[in-house]
């Protein structure tokens, strides 16, 4: 018997949909791409961190990915986010504000904080890359670690999600571009897989460097999202926060089509959700999500693919 992944929809295992999810911090500065473990991921955040600079947070729940990394270090924002699933949250140190939170409410109140500094043993330094790019660790290693910490509940669904549209209800072709402070993220919809093509700064095709996959999400979300500086007595390593709770505007592509709508968040741990220019609440389809979180006002790009015509 199969059952759907609460946080991909997919038919799993009864086993599959009840590991609990292991959300890590990934670089994305230039030496460490390409990175491992996106393509496993059933969640994918990308948002600014210092300077603007990017940093994913990759979740992982119904998959037990190989390698995982390079893995960086905890900010607030995305404590935030993994704190809707109360996630493993898997990290390298932090910013003072995201230790202190860590501190506080990582036993299961918001998170389970899995720092690499306390639990070493879970993670090793590859000799292919130079630190701070070259921490890793794996999907078995984390499981374990989850046991050990008592992040063991299965998931609650937070979103819902639909099969995908039937072949004939796909447009053929569509992009969407926008950009980070060095890194340019462009999408590009195929209609036979359903997804979209992933393509970033200079590298182009983005690839996983541990299963060679191309990264291909089902739903791609893009978050106009208040970033600041954030003030930590550490000005010089132009850390950012950002306003989590509230709304503001939203772009939800999937099926090859893209909504301008709202998203929401009501409370540190409560779900993001994502809501049509009526007001309805939006579904997703079937498969990997990717969630791009930009400065607010950034310049989003986004052409639908033309209508196929009945022959």
């Amino acid at each position: 018997m199969l059952v759907p992944a609460p946080l991909t929809g997919e038919l799993v295992s009864p086993a599959a949909a009840a590991r609990h999810p292991i959300a890590v911090m990934i670089d994305d500065l230039s030496p460490a791409r390409p990175q491992s473990g996106l393509s496993e991921a059933s969640i994918v955040y990308q948002a600014p961190a210092e300077g603007g600079i990017p940093r994913y947070m990759a979740i992982f729940a119904d998959t037990i990915p190989t390698d995982i990394g390079p893995v960086r270090s905890a900010r607030y924002y995305y404590i935030a986010w993994a704190s809707e699933w109360k996630a493993l949250y898997v990290h390298a140190g932090g910013s003072p504000q995201a230790l202190a939170t860590l501190f506080s409410q990582g036993s299961g109140q918001l998170v389970y904080n899995a720092d690499q500094f306390r639990y070493g043993g879970s993670f090793r330094r590859i000799t292919s890359r130079f630190a701070p790019h070259n921490l890793y660790t794996t999907g078995a290693q984390l499981g374990r670690l989850a046991t050990l910490l008592g992040a063991t509940a299965p998931p609650k669904p937070i979103w819902t999600f639909n099969p995908p549209a039937p072949l004939a209800d796909r447009p053929l072709g569509g992009q969407i571009t926008f950009a980070y402070p060095q890194n340019a993220i462009r999408y590009d919809y195929d209609r036979t897989s359903n997804t979209y093509l992933r393509s970033v700064s200079v590298e182009g095709a983005e690839l996983d460097a541990a299963t060679k996959v191309r990264i291909a999400p089902t739903n791609v979300v893009i978050m106009w999202m208040k970033f600041g500086p954030l003030n930590d007595h550490q000005a010089y390593k132009l850390r950012l926060e950002a306003t989590i709770v509230g709304s503001g505007p939203a772009w939800i592509a999937t099926n090859g089509h893209t909504i301008m709508g709202t998203w929401k968040k009501t409370s540190t741990s409560g779900p993001t959700l994502f809501f049509d220019s009526s007001g309805n609440q939006l579904s997703l389809t079937v498969g990997q999500t990717f969630v791009n979180v930009v400065t607010w006002g950034t310049p989003i790009s986004v052409h639908d693919g033309a209508p196929v015509l009945p022959l």
